[in-house]
């Protein structure tokens, strides 16, 4: 059967007064009379009085030893210097957590981690200089409701970046609404901030103007818009028409076997998705495109991950021109002029 420590009752001590009662009589006792019978008439044991008898030697000094006031103080000092080790152990944790940054709700991870460790939390708090309060109310509930929704919202928000990082605050909130989420631009514009997440165009620079990203695939046409088969080399290009009501962009797929259209989306917009929906409508009117090689230029929307995943799932292949070479896409670039 287990005992639980509820259920042990723990001897009080016996009161100072009656310990020196105890002691005096057997220094006083009669010949004849042992320990043993002392102990006996008290109602303790012997071993119990022989430990006061001894201890009292040491308080008169008849013996050497250490008096009870030294072993408090002993006690006190102990005490003290623990809980100076357990403070320069907060300090110096708390220093290299937060790196300068001021004491709050991230450093709770920290104090939580210190007192599985030993350290209380009350010592951790008052280093810190934090509150033992809303720490408790946050290790109750770490995470609230608004804090999974931002995360979730700021998640959403590096999705349609890395998707597109031409993308400003306006258009990724728009993609973040369409997987779903109830946000206003200006909220998009607080978590893009906080986050440091910017357009590739969104920023001035000195110089040169910025370039087109690092390609994501090789280039395996090199100029050579030649194809013995359908379904072996297709081209892909996004261009501008200006309509009464916006601009309009149209993103075509030709096929350099028989020079035909085989996939093209439409959109107000020149997003990732544009490109995406052109490859499926491709796909989905010549059936199964293993092996074929897309070739297009360093577009942002050709380097997105939503392209470059859509060739995956179909087994096609990759293939981008060099920046500012016109003529590494010139099959394309042609049907359009």
């Amino acid at each position: 059967m287990r005992c639980r420590w509820k259920d042990v009752i723990v001897p009080k001590p016996y009161p100072k007064e009656f310990r020196d009662d105890v002691v005096a009589v057997p220094r006083r006792r009669q010949a004849g009379v042992t320990v043993k019978q002392i102990a006996q008439d008290f109602g303790v044991s012997e071993s119990c009085l022989q430990n006061w008898l001894r201890q009292a030697d040491v308080e008169e000094g008849h013996r050497p030893g250490v008096t009870a006031t030294e072993s408090a103080e002993l006690r006190d000092a102990r005490r003290r210097i623990r809980l100076l080790e357990q403070e320069n152990e907060a300090a110096a944790c708390g220093g290299v957590s937060v790196a300068g940054e001021p004491a709050g709700k991230m450093m709770y991870p920290l104090v939580r981690e210190l007192a599985e460790d030993g350290i209380p939390v009350s010592v951790t708090c008052r280093v810190l200089k934090i509150a033992r309060q809303p720490f408790y109310r946050w290790l109750r509930s770490p995470v609230t409701d608004r804090e999974w929704e931002q995360a979730q919202l700021t998640n959403a928000i590096f999705d349609a970046h890395g998707d597109d990082p031409e993308f400003g605050y306006r258009l990724m909130a728009d993609e973040v609404r369409e997987v779903g989420i109830v946000v206003s631009n200006r909220t998009v514009w607080a978590r893009c901030s906080e986050n440091r997440i910017w357009s590739v165009f969104g920023k001035k620079r000195n110089g040169k103007a910025g370039k087109p990203g690092p390609p994501v695939f090789d280039d395996h046409v090199q100029r050579d818009f030649t194809a013995d088969e359908p379904n072996q080399l297709w081209l892909v290009d996004i261009t501008e028409h200006r309509t009464s009501e916006g601009k309009l962009y149209l993103c075509a797929i030709k096929d350099v076997f028989s020079n035909r259209i085989v996939g093209y989306a439409i959109d107000s917009r020149m997003k990732a998705s544009l490109a995406v929906r052109a490859l499926e409508h491709a796909v989905a009117r010549r059936g199964n495109v293993a092996g074929c090689i897309v070739h297009s230029d360093r577009g942002s929307q050709f380097r997105s991950r939503k392209f470059a995943l859509a060739l995956r799932r179909h087994d096609t292949v990759g293939s981008m021109g060099r920046v500012g070479a016109a003529g590494d896409n010139a099959a394309m670039e042609s049907f359009f002029s």
